[in-house]
């Protein structure tokens, strides 16, 4: 997801400065992946350290409170009351209509307001990690904070535009690496089994569910959407279905157990890797669903159908061409895949691909969420796929978010007595806010496709002879 708050600011002396001069989250957080070779609960998005709230204001916080000041005098959609760490209250912009939102926000320290000049979206949930500010509604403030984005963003994307033709020369020199997306992917899903319990249902299901309404339970919500995309591939008891992304097994036992298909999926997490064959053992399946270690790139043999859910944003824009070129080649020529992602905007991809906001930083190292032209477009080169449907979900997502943070908040005990602190539940309590207003303001979407290849021939309609 792109950053939400965007201004950028340098200025000050640091000898005015008498704050701890403590590592870096980015250091720390490397530190604890270094760490997680001892400690099964030091992955690197599991922060071990916390910077101490600077007391004392100095000059750059000074300068970085009237830059953000002046913005924040224009906002719209609306309220931010900011109550200082000495009493100081002030509020911006008004509650008018039904959709107006009214947040309040607490500074414990003044050194907010240079986190957030200096490092946008990182520096506000950097320092929402470390305690330095809290707020009576989370969703809320993102929501605010994006409606208020469009000139920003204009901005960032023409400077996209002017930088990017020489920039991208170079960033495409980065070559792909199979060990570097497997400790990327191993920060985030190796976390631990144990923690992801406490807040997925019993699906296991790491992404957006469908909902028919707010009663539906979100295991429901979770089966509802292995249907859909399964279904939009007409997956059939004869069929070989390949998935690539794993997750903890519940859509390759759902493919099994519910349409009666042979199931090959693989994953590059050990965790999941492990709790899915586990979870295939259980249910008697080992004759029908096949769980590999294996990267995407390394699969061999031929498929009937595909499908891939919300794996695609861990893949670099770099090596998008090959991950379609991969799923072509696994596929059948009559073959068709169904792909769920995330997705951003057409007019911002660009300049996201190769930006590092608050989820890069923290949560998905190497991440790339597409947009809907970047996955037609690259498919298209990558081999014979023709788009064939589809469809969009951003409030589900929203939906799916606000049932997990919910949980995660109702097990925050359980959390601490497994050996995750205080920092790390700050981390996904912000990481889950951010996620769900971005969708609830469609900042960022959800959609569900299917790609078939040219061998594909519909046949709903019978036609004559």
């Amino acid at each position: 997801m792109t950053s939400i708050i965007s201004p950028a600011f340098s200025g000050g002396s640091e000898a005015d400065d008498d704050r701890p001069r403590t590592p870096s989250a980015g250091t720390r957080l490397r530190e604890a992946t270094q760490a997680s070779r001892s400690n099964r609960h030091a992955g690197a998005i599991n922060p071990i350290a916390v910077r101490p709230a600077p007391r004392k204001e100095g000059a750059a916080d000074r300068a970085a409170r009237k830059v953000l000041q002046t913005l924040l005098a224009r906002l719209d959609g609306g309220r931010l009351t900011v109550i200082e760490a000495d009493g100081t209250v002030t509020s911006y912009g008004a509650v008018t209509g039904p959709t107006g939102i009214d947040v309040t926000v607490h500074l414990h320290t003044p050194a907010v307001w240079k986190e957030v000049a200096l490092k946008a979206s990182r520096g506000l949930g950097e320092s929402y990690i470390d305690g330095w500010w809290t707020t009576d509604d989370l969703v809320g403030l993102v929501q605010l904070l994006i409606r208020n984005l469009d000139g920003f963003d204009d901005i960032r994307n023409r400077w996209n535009r002017t930088t990017a033709p020489v920039a991208d020369v170079v960033r495409r020199l980065r070559p792909a690496s199979k060990s570097r997306d497997k400790r990327e992917i191993a920060a985030h899903y190796d976390l631990g089994n144990d923690f992801f319990e406490l807040f997925l249902d019993p699906t296991m299901a790491y992404s957006c569910g469908l909902f028919d309404g707010i009663e539906t339970s979100l295991e429901d919500a979770q089966k509802a959407k292995f249907d859909r995309l399964l279904r939009s591939i007409d997956l059939q008891p004869s069929d070989h279905l390949v998935e690539i992304g794993t997750g903890w097994g519940g859509l390759a036992v759902h493919a099994a157990q519910q349409f009666g298909a042979r199931v090959t999926t693989c994953t590059i997490s050990e965790e999941q890797h492990r709790h899915a064959t586990e979870l295939v053992a259980r249910l008697g399946l080992t004759d029908q669903v096949t769980v590999l270690l294996k990267d995407y790139r390394d699969l061999t043999g031929t498929y009937d159908k595909l499908v891939s859910v919300e794996m695609i944003e861990a893949v670099d824009w770099r090596d998008q061409q090959t991950f379609f070129k991969t799923c072509n080649q696994l596929l059948v020529p009559e073959g068709r895949m169904a792909l769920q992602a995330i997705t951003v905007a057409d007019s911002r991809f660009d300049r996201v691909r190769n930006s590092e906001d608050f989820i890069k930083a923290f949560v998905f190292p190497g991440s790339c969420i597409p947009s809907v032209d970047a996955i037609t477009r690259v498919s298209a080169k990558a081999g014979d796929f023709w788009l064939t449907q589809l469809d969009e979900f951003p409030q589900h997502y929203a939906e799916t978010l606000h049932r997990w943070r919910d949980a995660l908040f109702a097990s925050e005990d359980e959390a601490r007595a497994r050996g995750y602190g205080d920092a790390l539940l700050r981390l996904w309590d912000f990481y889950l806010a951010y996620c769900e207003g971005a969708y609830r303001e469609r900042y960022v979407s959800l959609v569900q496709c299917v790609l078939a290849r040219a061998g594909y021939v519909p046949t709903d309609l019978e036609v004559r002879p």
